[in-house]
């Protein structure tokens, strides 16, 4: 690589870190307002904008739950087998129930048994698997599909269809990890708000101005609500403060801010304060399997694709 190749290569993975690290903070930030109502915040926190855990599952300050666990046990089975295997990552799921999480979800805990009792890799169609469980998790199909739309796609269901098989889900999985993909190779805001319009213009449940306010775990309300703070604020911190205070499903909206507000801003745009509290084995983790991940992506390999 040539030098201006190398630091722009150096951004790139800059970016992949911090949209990994912001699903960890949003996480770690929002399940403090799960379930809460934007009164109830205000009245509590004022305006909540620390990390100090607590919250419905009493957590610690700075501890994770699915959102971020899930992306990171999917990050390990392709890092560890070397390759898509949608095998591994379903036995990474398992595994990952069995180790009794703080908390999962029941449309995820029910496709994880599927897998479990039939060893089967698909979940039935089902009109009420609409819920944000298989777009929370997207981070490591879209840092490993980086320079290939080709493969975000296909992961993306696959992934998705382990637990929630739904076109809403599944076009909400497609579509955002192409805004990772823009973002981690430098669009702007104002270029990620056209993409955004331009799908909800082909997706109209998932319309998001003006801002219904609802901040529930189905996935339109999901994205509405990401969509409403992500494009109304500037900066990784006041967009991930906005959304969790928003909150409802607060950990998950939260957690998929972070990843595009970190895509787009990098790690500098992380609050140090808030990555200081991060539970520290997350984050001694999650920037090298980000590494990992976006090296081993097509944009990275100049002399071969990945192989669908």
């Amino acid at each position: 690589m040539k030098n201006n190749q190398q630091a722009d290569w150096k951004e790139i993975e800059d970016k992949a870190k911090a949209a990994f690290i912001g699903v960890a903070l949003g996480d770690a930030l929002g399940a403090t307002t799960e379930f809460m109502t934007p009164r109830e915040i205000k009245v509590q926190f004022g305006v909540h904008n620390q990390i100090i855990g607590k919250g419905w599952l009493y957590l610690k300050p700075g501890q994770v739950t699915d959102d971020t666990e899930m992306s990171v046990w999917m990050g390990r089975a392709i890092r560890n087998s070397k390759g898509w295997h949608l095998s591994a990552i379903a036995d990474a799921f398992a595994g990952w129930m069995k180790s009794r999480p703080v908390d999962i979800g029941s449309t995820c805990a029910r496709g994880i048994r599927n897998y479990i009792v039939h060893h089967s890799l698909e979940v039935r169609p089902s009109r009420w698997d609409a819920g944000n469980g298989a777009l929370m998790r997207m981070v490591p199909v879209a840092l490993y599909t980086l320079g290939d739309e080709e493969c975000l796609g296909k992961y993306a269901v696959e992934q998705a269809h382990l637990t929630h098989n739904n076109p809403l889900s599944d076009a909400a999985c497609i579509f955002w990890g192409r805004l990772v993909h823009r973002a981690v190779m430098g669009a702007t805001l104002d270029q990620l708000r056209i993409l955004a319009d331009d799908f909800v213009a082909g997706h109209p449940e998932f319309g998001y101005h003006p801002y219904p306010g609802n901040s529930s775990a189905y996935v339109v309300d999901t994205v509405q609500t990401v969509f409403h703070f992500l494009f109304s604020t500037t900066t990784f911190e006041e967009c991930l403060i906005n959304t969790v205070n928003q909150g409802g499903d607060a950990d998950t909206t939260g957690a998929l801010a972070g990843m595009l507000a970190g895509a787009l801003y990098g790690v500098r745009g992380l609050p140090k304060r808030w990555v200081k509290r991060l539970d520290p084995k997350v984050y001694a983790e999650v920037p090298g399997l980000a590494e990992y991940l976006v090296n081993n992506s097509p944009i990275a390999k100049t002399s071969k694709r990945i192989n669908c």
